[in-house]
């Protein structure tokens, strides 16, 4: 793999240059001056900020022994010069053009990469970094992607998000050595399996994957790329090439491929415009058809991906179908038949409305429980937390994603949410705005750390709504999103439970033992992100910046990151787990929460429920030849 290092070695400055390119680099500095420079000794400081090796279960991290010095700024932040997201592909441009410097709108042979001139930065200059080497590339900008006959808006804003401000700047950094770190030792430790398991120093193999593997690698890719992390992103580019067997026979979650392989092939190929992503994505979606094959239309939770189908894995609910699990496969799949020009993959999802808007449902609300060939809810249990919360989600961001078009998904939405504020929505003793769950007719009065993805999702969907209920949903939004950082707050940790309560004297803390675990979820800075985009209010900063430090301190090992078992606990368990989602999720809505909002800007991508970003579909590119979408079912 290009720039590797070896385990056990030092190479200098971190990554090992050609011989050839040193020898140009001598030459460029006889003849051109400050042309060509090397990385800055600083970047040393990323060979030994590394722990001492900790493989203890326990570590006492609330009086002051954990292996992590106490704040995070005592890492040394990662100064690296700006890598220009088109660097990757000028290789190939400046190979295929025989010497002749690529034009505005020239595209690759495959037609979907245009490389454009750019005024921003150093780019103005006709340099583009890679980890402090600059190369001259004739002002090359980050790559583009065509999406039927539209080219996609450049996703990366005038500065690649850089903010101005030196606060967020220093904080967005250090998200991102986080990144790098999370991944150097996913890659020492377990490169090629699921997940990380960082005190064991070996792999999960993820057995909901089905026999998939690399999960972490899929899982990472766009946010190595939006980090400009391009030595990482490369090498997570070839494994995948080179080493991704999507034929494997094992059962699989549908649920789980979906948004965690679909949608990371998905983003990453409309992020690079790498083909590579694109055949593997179109390969995969075929095996995932099979889970259709039921006399409903509503999909196995499992499939086979060689080829057959299983009744779903969801544990007491048997044969059910999943609220949450069918009802998040509308994005990827949309995009799916765009990528094929096949309308069978938007057609399975349309059914799947289409059969949920035939059902009464109770109050107006949706059961978590559906039977996929009867087509009748199995039980009467409405959560938007476990078992139901991305449903809900895909509505709104599938009305998004359509340029505002999919006037159905619009209507389920507004309507679900009337019917969750009517009988779910709640306020507690202390003055605490949460969502209880509901179960038959009777009010659990907890909320899940799942659920805390709602505070984003009212948030984004306020502005489209009628014009009075705008402003109570912004402020609703606003509120369980206050609610969410109270059950982070009221912990010694600073840390989250998977589930916090509303009873018995409990106000957003969790008095079961067997719901005090955090296992690095993304939810509630999930919810920071959007509510800083859509209010510029300081305070989200303010606490994605506590739950950055509570991370820090609680969740970094010596060989990775690893929840907790208990973050009301003063002496700290770990779970020995790095979920893929930590990388796919959590550090990028960090990264996101401490740039300029035109990095992935909100009113061009929609961000599926693994944060993997798709962009929108401009109403005018597939009405052109006649595929669009049907939304009138």
């Amino acid at each position: 793999m290009i720039f590797k290092t070896l385990a056990g070695k030092t190479s200098f400055v971190g990554l090992r240059l050609p011989q050839t390119f040193v020898f140009l680099l001598f030459l460029g500095s006889l003849g051109f001056g400050a042309l060509f420079f090397l990385p800055e000794t600083s970047r040393l400081k990323r060979i030994f900020q590394h722990n001492s090796d900790n493989s203890a279960v326990i570590t006492d991290s609330m009086n002051g022994r954990s292996a992590q010095p106490s704040s995070p700024i005592g890492y040394g932040l990662i100064g690296a010069a700006r890598f220009d997201i088109g660097v990757l592909r000028i290789q190939s441009q400046l190979s295929s053009s025989n010497g002749k410097q690529t034009n505005n709108n020239k595209e690759s042979s495959q037609g979907t990469v245009s490389v454009e001139h750019t005024s921003e930065g150093d780019a103005a200059n006709n340099k583009v970094h890679t980890r402090g080497v600059v190369v001259s590339s004739g002002a090359l900008s980050p790559v583009r992607v065509k999406l039927r006959n539209c080219m996609l808006k450049p996703p990366y804003g005038a500065n690649y998000g850089k903010p101005s401000d030196p606060e967020s700047l220093q904080r967005r950094e250090k998200v991102k050595e986080m990144m790098k770190f999370a991944w150097d030792n996913y890659k020492l430790y377990a490169w090629g399996e699921n997940e990380l398991r960082p005190l064991s120093r070996n792999g999960n193999d993820g057995r909901t994957f089905g026999g998939l593997r690399g999960a972490s690698i899929v899982d990472s890719l766009d946010t190595l790329y939006i980090m400009g992390l391009g030595e990482e992103y490369q090498e997570a580019k070839e494994w995948v090439e080179n080493n991704l067997n999507l034929n494997v026979g094992g059962e699989a979650s549908l649920f789980e491929v979906n948004i965690r392989y679909v949608g990371g092939l998905l983003s990453a190929y409309y992020l690079t415009g790498d083909e590579v992503f694109k055949r593997k994505v179109v390969e995969l979606g075929r095996n995932l058809l099979p889970a259709f094959n039921t006399p409903t239309g509503i999909p196995h939770g499992v499939v086979n991906l060689a080829g057959d189908s299983r009744r779903s894995s969801g544990g007491d609910l048997g044969r059910s179908s999943v609220l949450a699990e069918f009802g998040t496969l509308h994005l990827e799949f949309v995009h799916l038949s765009e990528l094929t020009n096949d309308p069978i993959y938007t057609e399975k999802v349309m059914n799947i409305r289409k059969h949920l808007n035939q059902l009464d449902k109770p109050r107006g609300l949706y059961p978590n429980a559906l039977n996929p060939v009867s087509g009748h809810w199995e039980q009467h249990y409405v959560s938007i937390g476990a078992l139901g919360d991305s449903f809900y989600e895909y509505l709104i961001k599938s009305y998004l994603m359509s340029d505002r078009t999919d006037e159905v998904a619009k209507r389920m939405y507004y309507a679900a949410l009337e019917a969750i504020e009517n009988n779910l929505v709640q306020r507690s003793p202390g003055g605490l705005i949460y969502v209880a769950e509901w179960r038959g007719g009777i009010l659990d009065h907890r909320m899940g750390h799942l659920a805390c993805f709602s505070g984003g999702m009212i948030g984004i969907g306020a502005e489209h709504g009628s014009p009075e209920t705008r402003q109570h949903q912004l402020d609703l939004a606003a509120n369980i999103t206050h609610t969410c950082h109270e059950s982070y707050r009221r912990t010694p940790t600073k840390l989250g439970p998977e589930v916090f309560r509303f009873d018995d004297g409990a106000e957003a803390t969790a008095p079961r033992v067997n719901e005090r675990h955090y296992i690095l979820r993304p939810e509630v800075v999930e919810s920071y992100m959007y509510m800083w985009r859509l209010t510029h209010d300081p305070k989200y900063r303010e606490w994605g910046w506590e739950a950055l430090e509570a991370l820090e301190r609680h969740c970094r090992l010596a060989t990775g990151f690893s929840g907790i078992i208990d973050v009301y606990g003063h002496i700290i368990q770990h779970d020995n787990l790095q979920q893929s989602f930590f990388l796919a999720e959590t550090l990028k809505y960090l990264y996101l929460l401490f740039s300029d909002d035109d990095l992935l800007p909100l009113k061009d991508w929609v961000f599926n429920t693994e944060a993997h970003p798709l962009p929108v579909i401009p109403r005018n590119c597939s009405q052109e030849r006649g595929h669009r979408p049907n939304w009138t079912h």
